[in-house]
This record gives C-alpha cells, structure tokens and sequence, in this order.
C-alpha cells in the first residue's frame, strides 16, 4: 500500500484503547498517523499512548498554538489523505451531521479538504435510537463513508450491534479506500477454497487450497467498489469485512449456492478448488475396520464455470486453472472450452496453500505472466486486467 497521511480522531467511549492499536498498525504499515482527540477521550486513553505510538504530537484544544499561524482546525486536516474518527461516538455523530463545530474534532470535520470516515462505537441502544439512525442516514447523504458497527458482546455487557470494528479490519478497509473504484456498480459472485467430499461420517476426499488466492481476490474486488458474494468452502479464515460469505462443503452445495445468487452477478470468478468426483456410495455410518477392504465408487459432480458460462445471459467469466505441467498448453485448452473471456493458469505446486503465487492471465489476445508475488498483489492485477476486458 502506498504510504498515507491519516488523520485519526479518536473521540470518548470506551473502544479509544482500540485507537491505540489501530495507531500501532497503521504506523507499522508505512502511515503517517496524526492523532486528534476529544476531551472526554483523553479520560480513558491518555495523549501520551498515541503520541508514543505514532511519533507526532497529539492534539486535543482547538486554541493549540503549534500548527501554522495557530490554525489547528485547517492546517491538520489539509495535510491529511483521510480523516477517520475512530470511536465516533453518538455525541460526534450528532456534531457532524448537524454541522456543530464546538471543538477541534469537530471543526476539523467542517474545514477538511480531505474524505472523512467515522467508524462508530456505542451501546446497542443508543445505535438503535432514532436520532443516532438519523444522523448517520444523514452523513452518508453527504458522503461521509461510514464503516460498521459490528455486533457482539459490549464493555457494559450486553450484546448487540454497536462495538467498533476491530482495528485489523479498520486497516483493511482504510487500505482498499483509496483503490480506484473501477468495479462500482458491479455485483460479483465468487468462489474459494476446497470442497469436502464425504466418504462416511468423519472421512471426506478433500484437496490443499487454503483459499487465501479467493479470498484476496475477493477483498480486491471489493476494494474496487464491487458488492461481492463470497461462497467458500471449508478454509478456516475469518470473512472478509464487507461482502456476503456463503459457507458450504460440498461441490453440490457449491453449485447451488453459485446458481442461486449469479442471475444478479456482472462478474462470476470460479478460484475455489471444487472436486471432479463425489463418493456415490456414501456410508451414513463410520466405516469400520475388520470388514474388508472398502469399495470407494465416485461419480462425476457438476462443472459449475462451465455451467454458468453456458448461461443464456452469462455473466463475465473468470476461471482459474490450477496444473502441475504443461500449464499454458492445459489451461488455454480450459479457457477455450469453457469459452472464457478470461482465465488465471497457475502451477498447483507452486500456489496452493502458499502466500504468493505466479500466474499468467489468458484472454483472446494472449498470454500475459505475472511475476510471482503476494496473493494480494496478484489479486489486484487481476482486477486491474479483467475490469479492462469487460464490456463497455
């Protein structure tokens, strides 16, 4: 990502000690990070954490003599790429939406020159209360981008919608903000990781994608101002901020979740590793030793890329081709089969399970290789060079 100025104002709740660890992470990520805080933050987190953790002078008075010509409230603000406050509370809320400027948090969200971001933080009645629903109704009217809450257990024990999200996510999501958003507008369908193909109870025939290439493909997507629909197989990671995520296990519950939501889809991306074959003689029960060797019968199970491209009205397709030799010969066979417009090639020993991956684009116009780099990078190309092929 490229280095940023970012602004962050942290206002009174208890999710500011989150601020600290966002501060921590968005220094460690190459950010420079100016902290602004309210009064009442200063009660539960002192300047001093923030001014430790991001290696520039903290700022809570409006009146503060340091910046330029004693203007706090312009030059903090016109030196930053983004403001995000982080706790908003339902008090700041209100300010913002309303136009109240009665201190430097507030007063720098009426003078920016730069977007401002509010992820708010506050009791799940307080969320739900009206005029809090009004406000923020409001301040996306005006374009301010609003990120979360998340739902779960709150610092004053109940549970519900209105915690902050996580610093992790925050940073994820403030590195996608300023990805050109190319696939605005677009919905796309993707699939990821393995499928899991029962033998009995406890045995299954599986493969080694961890779906970190569909999840990083998803997330950029994403970044690229897609809504995207996310239906993985059994991978382990957390969901990615911000999508739909529909779990399932098998290649047949693949297919039917693929066929029940890409009638809506501009853009369908087959990354997951679906099984050829399913167990046709299925046990319902552990099989146990001592009875012989077990017979094992499979049979084919549906080509989903192939049946969605096959479509009357097929969205545009990308697939994936996952080879351990013979790589442009298989997979450019693969696209021209499937009669993609697109599609990844990939060795299987080089990519699955890995943190990068090498892999060359195939279109009607060639072979374009990338050079091996983080999934995530190579995420991002991929979206650059489809959104280029889609239809004008």
């Amino acid at each position: 990502m490229t280095a940023r100025r970012i602004l962050l104002g942290v206002s009174g709740g208890i999710a500011a000690y989150k601020a600290a660890e966002l501060t921590r992470l968005l220094v460690k990520a190459g950010h420079t990070v100016e902290v602004v805080m309210t009064e009442a933050a200063t009660r539960f987190v002192t300047p001093v954490t923030f001014q430790a953790l991001s290696g520039n002078a903290v700022y809570t008075d409006i009146w503060d003599p340091r910046p330029d010509n004693a203007m706090a409230h312009i030059q903090l603000s016109r030196r930053a790429d983004a403001f995000l406050i982080a706790p908003a509370s339902t008090n700041l809320l209100f300010k913002l939406a309303h136009g109240v400027s009665d201190d430097l948090i507030s007063t720098l969200a009426a003078a920016r020159s730069c977007p401002l971001i509010v992820a708010p933080a506050m009791n799940r009645q307080m969320w739900q209360n009206p005029p809090t629903q009004r406000n923020v109704a409001q301040l996306k009217a005006d374009g301010v981008s609003v990120w979360g809450p998340d739902s779960g257990e709150q610092a004053c024990g109940e549970v519900g919608e209105g915690r902050m999200l996580e610093p992790e996510a925050l940073a994820e999501l403030l590195e996608g903000f300023f990805v050109a958003k190319t696939l605005a507008g677009k919905k796309v369908v993707l699939t990821a990781g393995p499928t899991y193909e029962a033998i009995d109870t406890v045995r299954g025939i599986t493969n080694i994608s961890s779906g970190k290439m569909g999840y990083a493909l998803a997330r950029a997507c994403r970044d690229a101002g897609a809504e995207v629909t996310l239906i993985s197989g059994p991978t382990g990671m957390a969901a990615p901020i911000g999508m739909q995520r529909i779990d399932v296990s098998s290649a047949r519950e693949m297919h039917d979740s693929v066929m029940q939501t890409v009638g809506a889809a501009d853009i369908f991306i087959s990354v997951a590793a679906v099984a050829d074959y399913r167990v046709k003689n299925r046990s319902e029960h552990k099989i146990k030793k001592g009875s012989g060797l077990p017979v094992i019968e499979l049979e084919e199970n549906p080509d989903i890329l192939a049946t969605v491209a096959s479509l009357p009205a097929a969205p545009f397709c990308v697939g994936f081709a996952a080879e351990s030799q013979n790589l442009l010969e298989f997979a450019e066979s693969k696209r021209k089969k499937k009669r993609l417009p697109l599609l990844v090639a990939n060795l299987a020993q080089h990519a699955m399970g890995a943190d990068s991956n090498q892999v060359v684009l195939l279109d009607d116009a060639g072979a374009h290789a990338l050079p091996d780099l983080p999934k995530p990078a190579v995420a991002r190309a991929i979206v650059e060079h489809l959104t280029r092929l889609l239809p004008r």
